[in-house]
């Protein structure tokens, strides 16, 4: 198989600097309502980069569950490798790949835990067998077989078979408030489309890159 057989032309939709909005998080906004009409799939799937102690980066797959003027809001074990690195090394970086509508959004910033408070407002949303299942796993450890996590849900699902389930003092959200972002649109002969929006004190500063 020769991999540059997989070639694709892209589209020449084109993105003009009079169509960006002065602000990086209404326009991300306008981009994701774009691409959840479309309906693509977990349009707000995202990879989260961080480096461990060593400089070494890591990526994974996360979920973004809301966002506004402040920054980006995503949930995880606080004890996972992810959490342990971003406490050692706050600065991380988010990708927005929607493939389908040939663009793709960075965002480059500090992370922050959100409060308890907040933290519980969304827990109480998820279905109960997340509630669950925020429980079962301590991220990221060594675990013998599937088994040994089958066990400990149906031991977790019993010890919360009534009521309601408590917030898990080892899960929260993170807050990542952008310094950077970056905005991408695919174009013919390899002629992208990117407009990066830098923090300037309290305003943005937006600039053409070249492809």
């Amino acid at each position: 198989m020769d991999l540059a057989d997989f070639r694709k032309e892209y589209s020449d939709r084109g993105l003009k600097r009079e169509e960006m909005n002065a602000d990086p998080v209404a326009q991300f906004s306008e981009w994701f309502a774009q691409a959840t009409e479309l309906g693509l799939h977990e349009p707000n799937a995202m990879t989260l980069a961080t480096v461990d102690e060593t400089g070494m980066p890591y990526q994974r797959t996360v979920l973004l569950k809301y966002f506004d003027g402040d920054g980006f809001v995503f949930f995880t074990n606080y004890q996972s490798r992810k959490a342990k690195q971003m406490a050692q090394n706050p600065r991380v970086s988010l990708l927005f790949p929607w493939i389908t509508l040939e663009r793709q959004v960075i965002i480059q910033g500090t992370v922050e835990k959100i409060s308890t408070a907040e933290s519980l407002k969304y827990f109480t949303s998820r279905p109960r067998e997340s509630q669950i299942g925020a429980w079962v796993s301590n991220q990221s450890e060594v675990i013998t077989s599937r088994k040994f996590l089958m066990q400990k849900l149906a031991e977790i699902g019993e010890k919360f078979s009534k009521g309601e389930i408590p917030l898990p003092s080892f899960w929260g959200g993170y807050r990542v408030k952008p310094q950077m972002i970056e905005f991408w649109q695919g174009g013919p002969a390899r002629l992208h489309d990117r407009f990066l929006y830098q923090r300037n004190a309290a305003e943005w500063k937006i600039d053409r890159l070249s492809p």
